[in-house]
């Protein structure tokens, strides 16, 4: 298993590298000067150059590559054009709303989901196994922004049930967090809420279909016995394959709902950024991202052996 651990680990390097260059030439794919289009439409000579200055943009390109990587690998990832403080240190800042929103969406997306599949491949073919799916197919077909402005009608502008919008930290009590982040994370939990329950449930169907399963049947096992022992382990793989990919995807979910909610997280760290245009804060933002993409994939892959005996390295 280690040996495979560091293949993979390996393996991550040339990704990491396409991902370093790409997110360098960020800077330079813009359309027109790069810090004429950072300084914006009024501004001066003088202003434009030392913009230019301050991002090296005077120098031969591979030179600007060579020291930026540099920085990135000593954690360094610059400073902002505008606030002029380290992006490491406006990432940081960002860091726990985002943190907050994407593991309590994950959470109930997964106890959601979950059963819900389990429920629908128990009793296919039946109502409860239609409603199912009419909710799997609802649940992804509309946009989240659209979830979180209904849900903020419902819950908060009639009900008032909720706040409308904000975030406050699990430091300042837990009742208050959760009274914040309880509808954010449903309105961006159940989109892959939806797509993890028709996972979930296809998986199943498919191993309820196994001669052993109804050779487990033929033994006199009970239903639920042989759905929970058997079948739900060895289904598991695709399952928790969705649960990574969904956490992945998450990244873009987090900057429409934390725009809808007033969330000061990073996704509203890369709108504003992206409509400021300052690109050192865009690269760093998204070089987290793609490392957090790749450690979730490794970590899929791990679990993979301890899931299902049967898959080997």
């Amino acid at each position: 298993m280690w040996a495979y651990i560091i293949r993979r680990l390996l393996a991550a390097i040339p990704v990491a590298g396409v991902v370093a260059v790409f997110v360098f030439l960020l800077l330079h794919l813009a359309p027109g000067d790069p810090a004429a289009v950072i300084a914006g439409s009024y501004a001066m000579p003088k202003d434009i150059e030392r913009i230019r200055e301050k991002l090296g943009l005077n120098e031969p390109i591979y030179i600007q590559f060579g020291k930026w990587i540099s920085h990135v690998v000593r954690g360094d990832l610059g400073d902002s054009i505008f606030s002029e403080m380290p992006v490491t240190k406006l990432i940081a800042q960002r860091m726990e709303p985002t943190l907050s929103l994407a593991v309590a969406s994950i959470l109930v997306a997964i106890l959601l989901a979950v059963p819900m599949g389990i429920l629908a491949a128990w009793k296919a073919g039946t109502w409860i196994d239609h409603l199912v799916m009419i909710f799997a197919v609802l649940g992804f077909s509309v946009p989240v922004f659209v979830i979180g402005y209904i849900l903020m009608y419902g819950f908060s502008i009639q009900a008032h049930i909720f706040p409308v919008q904000g975030f406050v930290s699990i430091r300042e009590g837990i009742l208050p967090f959760l009274h914040r982040i309880t509808l954010p994370s449903i309105a961006l939990g159940l989109i892959y809420a939806a797509l993890i329950a028709r996972i979930t449930r296809a998986s199943l169907l498919d191993v309820l279909a196994q001669d052993y399963v109804r050779t487990a049947h033929a033994k006199g096992l009970s239903s639920r016995v042989v759905l929970f022992r058997h079948a739900l382990k060895n289904a598991s793989v695709p399952i928790v394959t969705i649960i990574g990919v969904g956490i992945a995807l998450l990244i873009g979910g987090v900057v429409v709902t934390e725009s809808v909610f007033n969330i000061p997280g990073l996704g509203r760290l890369v709108v504003d950024s992206v409509l400021a245009r300052d690109y050192p804060v865009i690269q760093g933002i998204i070089l987290m991202f793609s490392g957090v993409y790749l450690l979730i994939n490794l970590i899929v892959d791990i679990s993979y052996s301890f899931l299902d005996p049967r898959i080997n390295y």
